[in-house]
C-alpha cells in the first residue's frame, strides 16, 4: 500500500487508515519509542497514540513523507513519556549522555522558531546540511540525533571507536552551527 494512499484515507476519514498504518509502520515506529524508552508497554502506548495523532493533524496537514511525520510524532510522545517518567527520578540510561547534544541542538532550532522563522525553511537548511555530509558521517548524525542511537552503537555500524565518532559528531555540529549562523538563523 503505497503512502498517498493511506493519507488519502485519512484524508477521507476513512478507519481504515488506522488499520493500514498500523499494519506499515508499527515496526518502525515501535523501535522508535523502544529506542527512547526501553520499555515495551510504553513504546505500544507511544505508537497507539501516533496513530490517533497522526488522525488529528491528517487533515489539515498532507505530509509529504508519511514516515517522517509518523516517525516525528512518534519521538515526541517517546520523550514526553520519558519526562513524565523519569521527572523526579535521577535518569541513568544512555539519554542522559546525549541529553546536552540535543538541547544544544534543540537550542538552535528554538532560536530560530522564536524569531518566526518558517518550519519549512528550516527544514530546507538542515536537509542541505545533511545532504552535503558524507554517506557515514549523515548516518552517523541522524543516528545520534534523531535515532537517538547510544554512541557504542553506532561505532560498532561503522567499525570505529566511540571517541571516533565524538569527535565526527563534534564537527558536524559546528558545520551545523556555521551554516545556521551564514544563514543568519542564529
Amino acid at each position: 500500500m503505497n503512502d498517498a494512499y493511506i493519507i488519502d484515507l485519512f484524508w477521507n476519514r476513512d478507519e481504515n487508515a488506522i488499520r493500514i498504518v498500523d499494519e506499515k509502520y508499527n515496526s518502525f515506529c515501535y523501535s522508535i519509542a523502544w529506542k527512547i524508552l526501553t520499555n515495551r508497554e510504553d513504546s505500544e502506548e507511544c505508537v497507539n497514540d501516533t496513530w490517533f495523532a497522526a488522525w488529528r493533524h491528517i487533515p489539515p496537514k498532507r505530509p509529504s513523507k508519511l514516515a517522517a511525520f509518523l516517525g516525528k510524532i512518534t519521538r515526541g510522545f517517546a520523550i514526553d513519556t520519558l519526562r513524565k517518567k523519569y521527572a523526579v527520578k535521577r535518569m541513568d540510561m544512555h539519554i542522559v549522555e546525549i541529553k546536552e547534544e540535543v538541547e544544544d541542538l534543540n537550542a538552535a532550532v528554538i532560536h530560530n522558531f522564536e524569531e518566526h522563522i518558517e518550519e519549512e525553511e528550516l527544514i530546507g537548511i538542515i536537509n542541505g546540511f545533511l545532504a552535503g555530509l558524507s554517506e557515514r558521517d549523515r548516518d552517523i548524525f541522524v543516528q545520534r540525533y534523531w535515532g537517538m542511537e547510544p554512541l557504542k552503537n553506532i561505532a560498532a555500524r561503522h567499525r570505529v571507536s566511540e571517541g571516533a565518532v565524538k569527535q565526527n559528531l563534534l564537527r558536524n555540529k559546528k558545520k551545523l552551527r556555521k551554516l545556521l549562523e551564514k544563514e543568519g538563523r542564529l
